[in-house]
């Protein structure tokens, strides 16, 4: 259907991308595990999500998408040692673990909106779907894929062939220096829990009677269990940050493949880099979150992370710092200021379609190379600077282009300083201000009519002189 390019982490590679039904993309995200709150480096991976949705729309694809919510399950050791995180959290907030998923998980989607995502069509959650995981966990058992120790239920990751793939794992390494005295019994230090024993004495808030007895889901059977129950036993595209790749999603695959008898499970696997936080990954532990809140406190709209996002390329590591976040902020309301000159302009000028077929071109093709927003933000100021086109046929690009870039050009509104910057006229607008200084006032006026000719409109502030394009 498309020139639609993805990068597979499966392949190591780009891929064109072709859906297992024709003009059907079917999407499943690893979505937040509710125990906090989200930070901002939680919000990335719905960025990346929601850009590729709306690229395969764009292309013309009927999108499903669904995206998990992690309400049990989640031990504070990914690889099945520790508590759970929401049980942890009830435990020191006196609260029940229901409330504290409920609470985050409607901050999540609030920020995610902020932030300009479109919503999934389906948002499960973990707690809801135990019925369906047992039922998986039965058939691995059933299969031969399973073996019972003090602590629960574990998958033989010696039992499927493919197990290493996906992380490109050096699985006899690991046994040669294994730690397996974490969870006592394991055969390899890469086997996990399907199914985790509620542990003697201790009194959890979710645990569910299953045919091995009181306990709870291990966390990577919510998504092979819940993905079956909403895209089917196959799906095209899978995404998730890049700590899922080595546990996370190889175990997913694991026991996907090995219940279903299907090979592969998923066509793409498509992974997002972290967001850098002054050289350290953004986390709770460490102290250094930042919340979206916080960002609007300092006077940054939402949809300015989202221009601080499209900068990078979702496989490159972002680092985030003040002077970068305000960097984006800036160019944001540049953009929004030349979009709202633009949209309040009336143009009765003979479109060009040809000419506008061929930039909306640059823009698709920027997001059919496994979606580049560094190039398809490029392509978008190109427009709104350009001098070739009518003010009515930039909007209307701009329009267009918004549809994918999701930064509400049609309603936003700048901050109140926010000014473009180009480097000849900073300058002449600097000449004028000394001019002035100076009392050489037949110099700052012919600058201010030189400017004004060009269609730029210089406004004398008490903070000084700022220039915006008519």
């Amino acid at each position: 259907m498309s020139g639609l390019v993805l990068y597979n982490t499966l392949t190591r590679r780009k891929e064109p991308f072709e859906p297992l039904e024709p003009g059907q993309a079917r999407v499943y995200s690893c979505g937040p595990t509710v125990y906090s709150a989200q930070h901002i480096g939680n919000l990335r991976p719905y960025l990346f999500a929601d850009l590729l949705r709306r690229t395969l729309e764009l292309e013309g694809y009927r999108v499903s998408h669904v995206i998990n919510i992690t309400d049990v399950g989640h031990l504070t050791d990914d690889a099945d040692a520790g508590e759970d995180k929401i049980e942890v959290a009830a435990r020191k907030t006196g609260r029940r673990a229901e409330e504290i998923a409920a609470e985050f998980e409607a901050q999540w989607k609030r920020d995610c909106a902020r932030v300009g995502c479109l919503e999934a069509q389906a948002y499960p959650r973990a707690s809801d779907h135990i019925a369906q995981q047992i039922a998986m966990g039965q058939t691995l058992e059933e299969k031969g894929f399973t073996y019972r120790i003090e602590d629960g239920i574990y998958f033989d990751v010696s039992k499927f062939p493919h197990y290493a793939e996906l992380g490109r794992l050096d699985l006899a390494g690991q046994e040669a220096g294994a730690r397996i005295g974490d969870v006592a019994g394991k055969r390899h230090p890469a086997d996990f829990a399907v199914w985790k024993f509620a542990e003697e004495g201790v009194r959890r808030q979710q645990e569910w009677d299953s045919p091995w007895g009181c306990g709870f889901p291990g966390w990577h059977l919510e998504c092979s269990a819940m993905s079956v129950e909403y895209l089917g036993t196959s799906f095209d595209i899978h995404t998730g940050g890049v700590d899922h790749i080595p546990v996370h999603h190889t175990n997913e695959i694991a026991q996907s493949e090995a219940a279903l008898g299907v090979h592969p499970w998923v066509k793409v696997w498509m992974h997002e880099e972290f967001l850098d936080f002054r050289g350290e990954k953004m986390s709770k532990s460490k102290g250094n979150l930042y919340i979206l809140d916080d960002l609007v406190a300092q006077g940054v709209a939402p949809l300015a992370y989202r221009y601080f996002f499209l900068q990078a390329h979702y496989r490159q590591q972002q680092t985030f710092t003040d002077e970068a976040l305000e960097a984006a902020a800036t160019g944001y309301d540049r953009l929004v200021a030349l979009a709202c000159g633009l949209r309040e302009t009336p143009d009765e000028a003979e479109l060009d379609e040809a000419r506008l077929a061929s930039w909306r071109e640059r823009f698709r093709d920027a997001l059919r190379d496994d979606l580049n927003g560094p190039r398809a933000l490029a392509v978008a100021w190109e427009v709104a600077r350009s001098q070739e086109l009518s003010p009515g046929e930039r909007w209307g690009l701009l329009r267009d282009f918004d549809r994918v870039l999701a930064l509400d050009l049609e309603n936003a509104l700048p901050r109140a300083a926010a000014t473009e910057s180009d480097p000849r006229i900073d300058a002449l607008v600097e000449q004028r201000q000394q001019a002035r200084r100076s009392k050489d006032f037949a110099s700052a006026d012919r600058i201010r009519d030189e400017l004004d000719a060009e269609g730029i409109l210089i406004e004398d502030t008490p903070e000084g002189a700022r220039w915006r394009r008519k």
